[in-house]
């Protein structure tokens, strides 16, 4: 068995796909572990973790602040920890008291069976708007959501993952948090202002009631129960408390995080927001 593997948990999603591809860029072997074969809501299929690596990606779907979450990733690390994993980076919110408990529950974990780890705490990404809940409503010219005027510190995920990268690799510091954002607060009616400049067409943006969005989320086919955390969990990152930068993108990386703008123009030349895409 190759202990100078790489696990990557999520390898599928937004995040550790990016995580994945940068590793293999370097010619480093990496298993990523996405459903089936390692499912959250199905704890028999966590023994896949349990195998000796030189360091794991955690990522927790659909988020660290639903219920039973850090304790599911506790035992995640655990589990890799006592296998020999030598390095656990989890992946984590900004200011949400249970995405911190489940932080510190993992270090602990690792820290029992001599491993290293570290966190990665972010922003809200700016990928959620090209490759998640708000993609269709960009597309379509009109985005309705709960944030009102709180400014928010987005992060580019390609910024994410190369930290990430360093960070499995020992080539950033361990056994701390790095807490990244983007370089700038903007609220999400200025986000969407800064999308349609980059797609060239008239975005709307509209405040609405929690009541409101969870209703359109069950409307669309989210379940009624998810949609209701979902919502509780926008409630919790977008009241205030986040609206201040920091420089760990800099820090780890020598350059300055990447900005909405930049980022904007990048994802609409590789076609996202087109019209049709939401008929």
């Amino acid at each position: 068995m190759d202990i100078n593997q790489h696990l990557v948990i999520g390898g599928t999603g937004k995040s550790g796909r990016r995580v994945t591809a940068l590793l293999q860029d370097r010619g480093l072997p990496v298993i990523a572990l996405s459903r089936p074969a390692f499912d959250w809501a199905d704890p028999a299929t966590w023994a896949t973790v349990e195998r000796p690596a030189a360091a794991a990606y955690l990522t927790f779907a659909p988020d660290l602040t639903f219920p039973g979450a850090p304790e599911a990733v506790a035992e995640v690390a655990e589990r890799m920890a006592r296998a020999g994993v030598r390095r656990v980076v989890l992946l984590s919110g900004r200011g949400e008291a249970e995405a911190q408990r489940a932080e510190r529950l993992v270090a602990d974990a690792a820290g029992r069976h001599g491993a290293g780890w570290a966190v990665v705490r972010c922003a809200f990404f700016l990928q959620n708007f090209d490759e998640s809940l708000f993609a269709a409503p960009l597309a379509a010219g009109h985005v309705a959501f709960v944030a009102g005027d709180v400014r928010e510190p987005f992060v580019d995920l390609d910024d994410v993952a190369e930290v990430v990268v360093g960070l499995m690799t020992g080539e950033l510091p361990g056994d701390r948090v790095h807490e990244l954002t983007g370089p700038e607060l903007l609220t999400f009616a200025e986000a969407v202002a800064g999308i349609a400049r980059a797609v060239g067409r008239p975005i709307g943006y509209e405040q609405v009631s929690p009541e409101r969005l969870r209703s359109g989320l069950v409307a669309a086919g989210l379940p009624a129960d998810d949609a209701a955390a979902l919502v509780g969990l926008f409630t919790e990152v977008l009241a205030g408390h986040n609206a201040h930068l920091a420089d760990g993108v800099e820090a780890a990386l020598g350059r300055p995080a990447t900005d909405l703008a930049t980022w904007a123009r990048r994802a609409a030349g590789n076609g996202a927001w087109l019209a049709e895409a939401a008929s």
